[in-house]
């Protein structure tokens, strides 16, 4: 069978029994719908519904690979965009693996040169080293550290939203992607007339940018000894000893002269790890003789690229977005886009939480594949070989294209 169809056909069982659990956005007949289909390579959008029946209605006779709706509201969501008439927006936000350090390195992601064919592991470099091309195929993967990774970037979102903003947690709702990621959304009638501009914003305040050190209380007293803010200050001077402590104490001497610290300070840091940590719970980590205040204010910066939320700057600024449906299906992974209370992200297994396929199997021939994980059960790696396995992970490598049905 034409793999594609196999996917086509499991997409639509899984629809014809579960699209009554498709949650529909608030003021759904204010919302424009976008859809990807398998049999079309471009979106078929500007699409509006009235009812929640007739959404799910839809779904199950088109059954989409993708299925998104607008954090914006419009007079006439199925009008052209210049003349759907914006009324206004949710505020959203995107967390996304691709865009976030991880320990693991990507090494499990792949990529393809598209004009020379060369082939190789990890991110994708800016250009091709065989042939100078600076377009690829990339493949890549939602390991467990990558989600772990996006996972606490998200906790990081959320306190800044609810502790910063006073958003309150009915106000914000998260969500596992289905992929690589979570969604953080944002209801309330303050942010919906906001525009691009307000937005960037509150962009720039979560992600920490143009934060100035000195702006932050960090500087000499009368004494000539060095202050800044404390541990139990609001807002970004309590998260700058935060970040700086925390970075301090794990920091290793290279990581510190990477970052422009001077020696006679990084020796300072070094030998006085337990000052730090005495230091923490009274005045925060600023009493240390010996680094100066250029050495300080490198420090800051790093301590407050680790208390930052890294966020798609794009997705949020963005007042005509479409965003993906909550309960529908991945066309990528086969995994469900799922939400769950703020309280639940500490432990959200989102490779549990996310299976939607819970019977049957299927034969597959797979190219290549590294190991993963579904539920309780972990698979591969995989290398032209053909195997038998549950449906939720034949179609987990059938969306990622690292396989096919086996004849």
């Amino acid at each position: 069978m034409d793999t594609q169809l196999f996917i086509q056909n499991q997409f639509a069982e899984f629809y014809e029994k579960n699209s009554i659990n498709i949650k529909a956005p608030n003021s759904i007949e204010k919302r424009e719908f976008g859809f990807f289909t398998f049999k079309q390579k471009v979106m078929l959008r500007h699409k509006g519904f009235v009812t929640v029946e007739e959404l799910r209605a839809f779904i199950r006779e088109t059954v989409p690979s993708h299925a998104y709706y607008s954090t914006a509201y419009y007079d006439m969501p199925e009008a052209k965009m210049e003349e759907k008439g914006w009324l206004g927006a949710d505020l959203y936000f995107d967390i996304d693996a691709d865009h976030i350090p991880a320990k693991c390195g990507k090494t499990h992601d792949m990529w393809a040169c598209k004009n020379c064919g060369h082939v190789d592991s990890g991110p994708s470099p800016g250009k091709c080293p065989k042939c100078g091309n600076q377009s690829f195929i990339e493949k890549t993967w939602p390991c467990e550290v990558c989600l772990e990774t996006a996972k606490q970037e998200t906790i990081k979102l959320i306190e800044i939203l609810t502790t910063d903003f006073g958003f309150s947690s009915d106000e914000v709702n998260v969500s596992f992607s289905g992929h690589r990621g979570y969604h953080v959304h944002v209801e309330n009638e303050v942010v919906h007339e906001l525009g691009s501009v307000a937005r960037k914003e509150i962009v720039d305040y979560i992600t920490g940018v143009g934060l100035e050190a000195t702006f932050q209380g960090l500087g000499f007293g009368k004494s000539k000894t060095l202050t800044g803010p404390n541990l139990d200050d609001d807002g970004w001077r309590g998260r700058i000893v935060k970040g700086t402590h925390g970075f301090l104490l794990g920091a290793s001497e290279d990581v510190l002269k990477s970052i422009g610290v001077k020696p006679k300070a990084i020796d300072a840091i070094v030998t006085n790890k337990d000052a730090i940590e005495k230091s923490w719970k009274t005045t925060g980590p600023w009493y240390l003789k010996g680094v100066d205040i250029e050495s300080w204010k490198a420090i800051v910066q790093r301590g407050v690229e680790n208390q930052s939320a890294k966020i798609d700057t794009v997705v949020t600024t963005d007042v005509h977005r479409l965003i993906r449906m909550t309960n529908t299906l991945h066309g990528k992974t086969g995994l469900l886009k799922v939400s769950f209370p703020t309280s639940a992200i500490e432990v959200f297994d989102p490779l549990d939480s996310a299976v939607a396929f819970k019977k049957g199997g299927a034969t597959i021939y797979v190219e290549e594949a590294p190991k993963f994980r579904l539920g309780e059960e972990t698979y591969g790696p995989f290398k032209g070989e053909k195997v038998e396995l549950p449906m939720a992970a034949s179609l987990f490598l059938l969306c990622k294209e690292a396989a096919k049905v086996a004849d």
